[in-house]
């Protein structure tokens, strides 16, 4: 059963990524336990972790004006883990494009 469910590609992290050299986002399934993250990371990268930070976002309601009037939805709620890589492993999730 996967945990991870994509990594995260975004400015944000892409910065992150490059101030810290050695962390990496990924959105994972609210169930998942930063044990359960360590290991599939590890397993699936290849690489040491040493540690997995956690946070957990509320979905929001969202409305826009159309021509066609109102429209109300609301965007998903998810889990975001931050992992810290071992001093000198690194992550490509450029490599299989």
């Amino acid at each position: 059963m996967g945990y991870i469910v994509k990594p995260l590609v975004t400015e944000k992290m892409t910065k992150t990524t490059e101030k810290f050299n050695n962390r990496f986002g990924f959105i994972v399934r609210p169930e998942a336990n930063k044990l359960e993250i360590k290991k599939e990371v590890e397993a699936l990268y290849n690489v040491s972790v040493v540690d997995v930070n956690t946070m957990r976002y509320a979905g929001k309601n969202k409305t826009r004006y159309t021509k066609a009037g109102l429209i109300k939805g609301r965007t998903n709620a998810y889990k975001k883990a931050i992992v810290t890589l071992k001093e000198g492993d690194t992550i490509d999730f450029y490599s299989n494009i």
